[in-house]
């Protein structure tokens, strides 16, 4: 964090998010789904400090809640992505060869395909849901983990602590797992911030075109949508979930970068 300006911002960002969310778990100032007709559309006041949506609901307490959703579907996502690449990228990496060239073709393929809509066709062939959402991010996440994976042990196997370990008799789980992962680790820790951003965009993005968190349930993405209709008589309504979008993908990638300064060992 001396070294890096950027690190420091970045954990402030996502810190803050982060307490943010863990308070909604336990505390928001009204029941999030609770609708108060009477009240719709109030300015932000005493009694709610980031005033109410169309249906008199509190949007500081949606909002809360709605990153609960942003840091369930991130971590989640990322966590089948990262899986599915580290699967597929130490194997093409260390096995070469016809597995490398078969396995690096087929995430090519799905390179191939802008990310939304690839998103978008494979939330859209089941009934739109949370669930459905992270598993489509994370599938999309796949090629970018494999790449940046098979790269790594590509470097890495031939190196000479790599040699000398397998002169030893070392075997193939000890050289990826115990050897040449380890060696790799900021490269996978920078993706995953990096992903983590791109997954609250692409969940942001569903949601707000309804094929993501559905209605009741608070998703920033979806609150964009409710409120693009009143944004010019109540613009508190859009600009709450907006700016706390800004602020996450904004804190992420600010971390993802100050990762990758503060491990990378030639600095």
């Amino acid at each position: 964090m001396k070294r890096s300006l950027l690190l420091t911002l970045g954990l402030a960002l996502v810190g803050g998010l982060a307490v943010l969310m863990l308070v909604s778990l336990f505390y928001t100032p009204y029941e999030p789904n609770a609708m108060k007709i009477a009240h719709r559309l109030e300015a932000p006041s005493a009694a709610h400090w980031l005033g109410t949506d169309n249906f008199g609901r509190d949007v500081l307490s949606r909002v809360m809640v709605g990153t609960q959703t942003a840091f369930l579907v991130g971590a989640a996502s990322v966590a089948i992505g990262a899986a599915g690449g580290l699967a597929v990228g130490t194997i093409a990496g260390y096995a070469g060869r016809w597995a490398d060239e078969l396995l690096m073709r087929a995430t090519d393929a799905l390179l191939a395909f802008p990310g939304i809509l690839l998103a978008l066709l494979l939330v859209s062939v089941f009934k739109p849901s949370l669930s459905q959402t992270v598993l489509a991010i994370g599938i999309l996440f796949v090629p970018s983990f494999a790449r940046v994976i098979r790269s790594g042990v590509l470097q890495q196997r031939e190196a000479e602590y790599v040699r000398a370990v397998r002169g030893f008799g070392a075997g193939h789980m000890n050289l990826l797992f115990v050897q040449i992962l380890p060696n790799i680790a900021s490269s996978i820790v920078t993706t995953a911030a990096l992903s983590f951003s791109t997954a609250i965009l692409i969940e942001a993005a569903l949601s707000y075109l309804g094929l993501g968190v559905q209605p009741p349930d608070p998703s920033w993405g979806r609150m964009l949508n409710e409120s693009q209709t009143y944004l010019a008589k109540a613009p508190w309504f859009t600009l709450a979930p907006g700016l706390l979008i800004t602020a996450t993908v904004l804190g992420f990638n600010l971390l993802s970068d100050g990762i990758r300064d503060a491990l990378d060992k030639r600095v």
